[in-house]
């Protein structure tokens, strides 16, 4: 059980590096504070629509799954065993 919870550390500390790495690659929203406020541009460009297919649309997925691991390696590590 030690050496388990060892590897699921590792991965663990490893997925907070990636995850970190991968949130610093992406560009900002530049909406700033006016988008709690409803003044947000409306952007509809052929680019913010294909964003998906492009290395942003990448990033952003890839960051998403790192969450979602991070997320479920943080409850197994909690739970006693």
């Amino acid at each position: 059980m030690v050496a388990l919870r060892t590897v699921l550390t590792v991965l663990f500390a490893i997925d907070c590096v990636v995850m970190i790495v991968l949130i610093l690659m992406q560009q900002g929203k530049n909406e700033g504070l006016g988008a709690l406020a409803g003044m947000s541009m409306n952007n509809d460009t052929y680019w913010s629509k294909n964003k998906g297919r492009s290395e942003e649309g990448r990033l952003i997925r890839i960051t998403r799954i790192l969450a979602i691991v991070f997320v479920a390696l943080a409850v197994i590590l909690n739970v006693n065993f």
